[in-house]
This record gives structure tokens, C-alpha cells and sequence, in this order.
């Protein structure tokens, strides 16, 4: 791909408000691939560097990335160019450079690391979660038998558990929000989070969809003026039907001890 080639490519994944300027340095870097130049709005590829072209297009959507980023900071860029916001950009770059086919997503052409993917998320990511929150369905209980008994619940957190309280809190906030554990241990701390039960489940949903956790943070900041009325209905239609499984299971563990103690 020539220097014409590869700016026809980015603006054809996303239009930018400033123009920018593509240039093949000819040269191999061993530093980096690519650099952005928000003064100049230079796009510097090191274009040596690459045996492939999907590669090469890596970089330079990655470095695009910079560069609508310092158009939404009006032209200049952050001290902190790697943020949450340069990184929810790049990743709605590459989703859309995907769909529309200019793009290959590297990650689904191994079938040995497809493979690998899914242990870790079974494995792993899921197993975790689920160990977090059934951790904080535990503690719940356990603050339950210290108030019988008289005992301070967070002197037993501090002295006999040893865990820091915080800890301890985000994972008992994980299982009253019946957080999903796919998304892992990580992922329902930043869920757990959040206060506003609509933008948690929204939060969820797009993790559970594959969006990066970036791109979530990024817009569970964004507050929508005016929420469609459909989308509005199907989150509650989710939040009762969580509510009633919840209250459903709790009802049968409650005549299971009640049958027991007869």
C-alpha cells in the first residue's frame, strides 16, 4: 500500500474533521512503528518494518487514532496519549475497519488460539468471576451470623479473614447485583461500580457483546438526552426478570429449610 492508499483507507473507516498527511518513512525501526505529529498532523509509518499489509494497516489505524483524538481536543493531544478515550477510539476503528472488509481481525485465523481463547474465558475469566461472587454471597452470611452474635462484622473481615474491606465490599456489591461472572473478576469490580442499576446493565451487555472495556468505561461516562422509550422497556423487561429469578431461587431455598425443620 502507498502513502494515497492508505489515507483513502482510514477515511473511508471514519471521515476526520482536520486533514491529516500519511507518510512512508522508507525506513525499519526497532523503537516503534508508526508515531502521530498532532502539530503537524503527520501519520509516520515505518514502513520497513512490515512483511504484511494488514499489518502495516495496524498501525496506521492505530495512529488515525491519534489523530481523532487530537480533533476532539482541537488539534492537540492529551499529556496522557494512551487514555481510555484513545483506546475506546482505536477499538471502534478496528471493529468498523472489520465490517467493512479492510480490516482482518488476526485473532480468528488460528484455530489453536480461537481454541486457547475459549479455555480462558471458561476456565478462567468465568471460573474467577464465579469464585468473587459466590466470595461475596459468604461474607453477606457471615455478616449476618456476627450481628447474631454480637461481633463486629468488619473486625471479622480485618482479623480473621485478613482481606482488605474494600475487597471485601466490591464482592458483596457482585452478588447483589447478580453480576454476569463471563466478563471476569476484573470487569464486575468496574460493573460493581456503578451506582445506576440502567447503566450498569447497559455496561454489562456491551462487555458480554465483546466491547472492550475501554470503549465501555468510555460510554458509560456519556449520559443520553433523551433514552428511546423501546430501549428504555427492554432494560427494565431484563431487570424484572432478573429480579424474579433472584427472588424465585430464594423462595425455594427458604421452603427447602422450612421442609427440613418439620
Amino acid at each position: 500500500m502507498n502513502q494515497d492508499q492508505i489515507k483513502a483507507t482510514l477515511l473511508s473507516i471514519e471521515d476526520a474533521p482536520m486533514d491529516f498527511t500519511v507518510i512512508l518513512s522508507g525506513k525499519k525501526s526497532v523503537k516503534v512503528n508508526g508515531l502521530y505529529k498532532p502539530d503537524t498532523r503527520e501519520i509516520i509509518i515505518h514502513n520497513k518494518n512490515f512483511d504484511d499489509d494488514n499489518l502495516l494497516l495496524y498501525t496506521a489505524i492505530h495512529e488515525y487514532a491519534h489523530h481523532l483524538h487530537a480533533c476532539s481536543q482541537g488539534g492537540t493531544l492529551p499529556s496522557r496519549a494512551h487514555s481510555t478515550e484513545f483506546w475506546a477510539i482505536l477499538h471502534a476503528l478496528l471493529e468498523k475497519a472489520e465490517a467493512r472488509g479492510v480490516y482482518k481481525n488476526v485473532f480468528t485465523e488460528s484455530p489453536e488460539l480461537a481454541e486457547l481463547t475459549e479455555t480462558i474465558r471458561q476456565k478462567c475469566l468465568l471460573q474467577n468471576g464465579s469464585l468473587v461472587k459466590e466470595l461475596g454471597m459468604l461474607l453477606l452470611k457471615a455478616g449476618e451470623l456476627c450481628n447474631a452474635i454480637g461481633a463486629r462484622f468488619e473486625d471479622y473481615i480485618d482479623r480473621v479473614l485478613c482481606i482488605p474491606r474494600a475487597a471485601a465490599k466490591m464482592s458483596m456489591k457482585m452478588f447483589e447485583y447478580d453480576l454476569d461472572p463471563a466478563v471476569g473478576a476484573d470487569n464486575m469490580r468496574f460493573l460493581a461500580g456503578i451506582k445506576n442499576e440502567d447503566d450498569r446493565m447497559t455496561a454489562e451487555k456491551s462487555l458480554l457483546a465483546g466491547k472492550s472495556p475501554d470503549a465501555v468505561k468510555l460510554e458509560a461516562k456519556k449520559k443520553p438526552d433523551d433514552e428511546d422509550p423501546r430501549h428504555k422497556l427492554e432494560k427494565e423487561k431484563i431487570r424484572l426478570e432478573r429480579t424474579i429469578a433472584s427472588l424465585t431461587k430464594r423462595l425455594d431455598e427458604v421452603e427447602r429449610e422450612l421442609d427440613a425443620g418439620e
